[in-house]
């Protein structure tokens, strides 16, 4: 993922905080020997403190043989994206014609190394992890190993522990056009009032402040 210095996070704090608000992305395995990459949508919680995200996945799931070859894995985010028109993007004094179209997104990709979790107890305190993450307000039964209800599924998944090794996250709202220009695409994002428009707006402003 290409990153201008204009499109980088301020500090750690910005892509955590984002991250931490978006906890569903892809987790990319790469492929046994003329296969290519696996790359399984799921949940998942990040915890900055520990620098780790926990998940797990059924045990038929078949990227697993390519896990276990390679534990080395990419945890990708994207959201809060948008379209933006070229004339949107034109210069002050060109041509609403002559501007470029492009995207606007948030991007977040954590590189790990995946640690997969067999033992029952330790898939138990992954899931309460899980749970207490996207459940804070209660209402399920924790998961504890022999025991009712959850006990005995615990045999079906497999947990994984992504240990971060690195972070490459990406901010692209307009950082780099002149103010007039983002003005205009701001006032554009709030009339258009269109799906992801309010969260990029957000960004651009939040980020021209900073």
């Amino acid at each position: 993922m290409l990153i201008h210095p204009w499109d980088a996070p301020r500090d750690d704090s910005e892509w955590q905080s984002w991250l931490a608000a978006h906890d569903f992305g892809q987790l990319a395995v790469n492929g046994l020997p003329g296969e290519p990459p696996f790359v399984q949508p799921l949940h998942f919680a990040f915890d900055a403190v520990r620098g780790e995200a926990v998940t797990h996945l059924a045990r038929p799931n078949p990227l697993w043989p390519a896990l276990e070859a390679d534990p080395q894995v990419l945890l990708s985010v994207v959201d809060d994206y948008v379209y933006v028109p070229g004339p949107w993007q034109a210069a002050p004094e060109g041509p609403p014609e002559d501007g470029v179209p492009t995207s606007f997104y948030a991007a977040v990709q954590l590189h790990c190394t995946a640690r997969v979790v067999d033992d029952p107890a330790e898939k138990a305190d992954l899931l309460n992890r899980q749970l207490g993450h996207f459940q804070p307000e209660g209402g399920s039964s924790r998961a504890t190993p022999d025991e009712a209800p959850y006990g005995r599924l615990l045999s079906g998944i497999r947990g994984l522990r992504l240990v971060v090794t690195d972070v490459r996250a990406k901010f692209k709202y307009a950082g780099k056009k002149p103010e007039e220009v983002q003005d205009r695409i701001a006032t554009a994002l709030a009339g258009r009032s269109g799906p992801g428009d309010a969260a990029a707006r957000e960004h651009m402003v939040r980020r021209r402040g900073a």
